[in-house]
């Protein structure tokens, strides 16, 4: 009856072991999408400096988990929590317990300088938060002018302001071009922070939506504060603000959130241009949190694995400097930086679009024909 009933106790308390040990990594890692002798893979990212293309490694290890790798980093999302986090992490213990990475002769770890970093994803869909930093409030307006309109929004904070940003032709990743488009020469810089969804959310609550989110990225609103021409419909036209080509870098890769804690204790998001600090923000600046911010987008559209938030951008953006007397909108030949310290950096050089041999009759002018 004793060996019994230490069998019967045995039969339970392995394969809890073994569930605890498959889900504790050696290290923490970052995912991304790579172009590797031509095609698109996924990657797993450790110390910023090694990938391991993750569809040739299952293949080379043998983890034993016979499970169909996924093709995209959606896919991905979606079945991280139904098995595959346990694959990737036995990976990675494999290749850091057997010394991998200082392997040269292995076909399945890269440099990540050797090889093409791409947007990590291509979102569902991508909410931004406009204004969700007291020191973006007003920005353009004096100093003291600026401090009283924070206050004013701390003593009524409202609720969040979120607009939709294009997907396919505005997202690039690491190293892409940021292109101004021709004739519009007010385009403006806000690094933010990237939240993705990791599962189907409606009406979640702010004090539970972190059970809701995958992991985090560095974004990029870039902006044409050129606007509409006059004589045309009124009001903000967020399409042209929001909505050229290459507006929407993400990455350079997702940290899963189980590595990277809470962005509302440890947030702190920089952006350069050619070296020099524009923006330095960290989260006591933020209006709403980051879940507030998906408990009121979830109240509005349903939101799945792999769509995006961006939380907003903090002061010194191009826009209040010009606003002030300085010319300091993008301009070409120069280089973006926007980093978040424990995400990474995306470095992004900035060109100038040609003028089109020809356009159709209804195109939007040179912001020069009328602003001067």
């Amino acid at each position: 009856m004793k060996s019994f009933l230490i069998i019967f106790f045995l039969s339970f308390i392995i394969p809890s072991l073994a569930y605890s040990q498959s889900n504790t990594s050696v290290e923490p890692f970052k995912l991304g999408t790579f172009s590797i002798d031509g095609n698109n893979t996924l990657g797993i990212v450790l110390r910023d400096e090694f990938v391991i293309d993750l569809n040739a490694a299952d293949n080379a290890i043998k983890t034993g988990y016979g499970i169909i790798m996924p093709n995209d980093m959606r896919s991905l999302i979606e079945r991280y929590d139904h098995g595959l986090k346990d694959v990737i992490y036995a990976i990675v213990r494999s290749v850091i317990q057997e010394e991998m990475l200082e392997n040269d002769s292995l076909d399945f770890i890269y440099n990540v300088e050797d090889i093409k970093t791409l947007a990590p994803i291509m979102p569902g869909k991508m909410l931004n938060a406009a204004v969700n930093f007291y020191s973006h409030v007003e920005e353009a307006n004096t100093p003291e002018g600026q401090r009283l309109a924070a206050e004013r929004r701390r003593e009524n904070r409202g609720i969040p302001y979120l607009f939709l940003k294009p997907i396919e032709g505005a997202v690039i990743g690491q190293g892409d071009a940021v292109i101004i488009p021709w004739g519009r020469d007010r385009i403006d810089w806000e690094v933010e922070l990237a939240i993705v969804i990791g599962r189907e959310a409606k009406y979640v609550s702010a004090d539970n939506a972190a059970d809701y989110i995958f992991g985090y990225m560095v974004s990029l609103d870039i902006s044409d504060r050129g606007g509409r021409p006059p004589n045309s419909r009124p009001g903000s036209d967020w399409f042209i603000g929001k909505g050229h080509d290459t507006f929407a870098p993400l990455g350079p890769w997702i940290v899963p959130k189980e590595f990277y804690g809470d962005p509302m204790t440890r947030l702190e998001q920089v952006l350069e241009i050619d070296g020099q600090v524009m923006q330095r923000a960290g989260p006591g600046d933020m209006i709403h949190s980051i879940y507030e911010l998906i408990e009121y987008g979830s109240s509005i559209i349903t939101l799945y694995p792999g769509d995006v938030i961006n939380n907003g951008t903090s002061g010194g953006t191009g826009a209040g400097t010009y606003l002030r007397g300085e010319t300091r909108y993008l301009q070409p030949g120069q280089t973006i930086e926007a980093s978040i310290d424990g995400i990474g950096t995306l470095v992004l050089p900035v060109e100038g679009e040609s003028e089109p041999s020809q356009r159709t009759g209804s195109y939007l002018p040179p912001v020069s024909s009328y602003i001067d």
